[in-house]
């Protein structure tokens, strides 16, 4: 049901991506992951977890783009509009290296301690609360 609402704005020819189809919530999750986060309006991707089962949704988000990805790319008479067969998968598009994107995924809590984010934006807002490094800025730029 989500992929089919983040995909009406492809099908209607609104927008050629799913990052950039405006107000939907894929295009929310992209841009609060582009920054190490998750969107606080929406439910989370919590991954494939055992017992205990945590609130939110049970696959990784990695796994709802490349699927959104790959239903876009579907051609359907019955709509005008689909995700150009031409383009590079979404991760590609958006430089995220999927081995960057795994290990992050299995070790962010161990490899970053304070500020997360794109390097610009962490050192930014360290000189707004006047420190001088936080740890695991190296890991920003190069994840």
């Amino acid at each position: 049901c989500m992929a089919y609402v983040d995909l009406n704005p492809i099908r209607a020819k609104m927008a050629d991506t799913p990052e950039t189809s405006d107000h939907t919530s894929v295009q929310r999750r992209v841009s609060a992951a582009q920054d190490g986060k998750q969107p606080q309006q929406l439910f989370p991707f919590v991954g494939n977890p055992r017992e205990p089962m945590p609130v939110g949704l049970p696959f990784q988000l990695q796994d709802y783009l490349e699927l959104v990805g790959w239903s876009g790319r579907c051609l359907r008479e019955d709509k005008r509009g689909a995700i150009n067969e031409q383009l590079p998968p979404i991760l590609e598009r958006l430089q995220i290296d999927p081995r960057h994107w795994l290990y992050l995924n299995r070790n962010f809590e161990s490899r970053f301690k304070s500020l997360v984010g794109t390097a610009h934006s962490v050192r930014s807002t360290c000189k707004q609360f006047g420190k001088r490094w936080a740890h695991g800025i190296r890991d920003c730029a190069r994840y």
